[in-house]
């Protein structure tokens, strides 16, 4: 995929702007092939006799499975001039997501660092990930490396924050 015009660069990203993308829904096959995937076959997540004994009454979809959908989700939410995934500053595990939940992601900037002489920078995203009844199921701060227009005036870095 190459950028186009519609997506943004670092200087269009404002803080305290927010977005809510299209949603996905988290099917079994997901679950199966996610479990092959990364050999995690917990029976909570593929044995259904097994999940029916547990709080939950039946198979959940794996943490990271909603992450990287989640990730993916984020790609066109909004459309950004994404150059690397730099990390996870926090992330928390707020509740399931079953066979048929259809999630979608929360975005808000919260920071802005100039990098690169101002050809690039580091935004900080709060993000959510909300379930088909609005619950949150994850959230947390996460942080991307975003394409510049490169106009530096005075090629110093500048940290632009809030307080949210």
């Amino acid at each position: 995929m190459s950028f186009t015009t519609a997506h943004l660069f670092f200087e269009d990203l404002e803080i305290g702007r927010e977005w809510l993308s299209a949603g996905r829904t988290i099917t079994e096959a997901d679950i199966v092939n996610f479990a092959g995937l990364s050999g995690d076959f917990n029976p909570i997540h593929v044995d259904h006799q097994f999940a029916a004994q547990t709080p939950f009454r039946r198979p959940i979809a794996h943490g990271m499975l909603v992450f990287a959908v989640a990730s993916g989700l984020g790609v066109y939410c909004p459309p950004v001039r994404t150059l690397a995934f730099l990390g996870v500053r926090e992330w928390h595990f707020r509740g399931p997501v079953f066979p048929g939940d259809t999630i979608r992601i929360r975005g808000k900037v919260t920071e802005k660092i100039v990098r690169g002489r101002g050809r690039r920078g580091e935004i900080v995203w709060f993000r959510q990930i909300v379930n088909q009844d609005d619950r949150v199921v994850q959230e947390g701060i996460l942080i991307t490396l975003v394409e510049a227009r490169g106009s530096s005036s005075n090629g110093h870095a500048v940290t632009e924050e809030t307080d949210s």
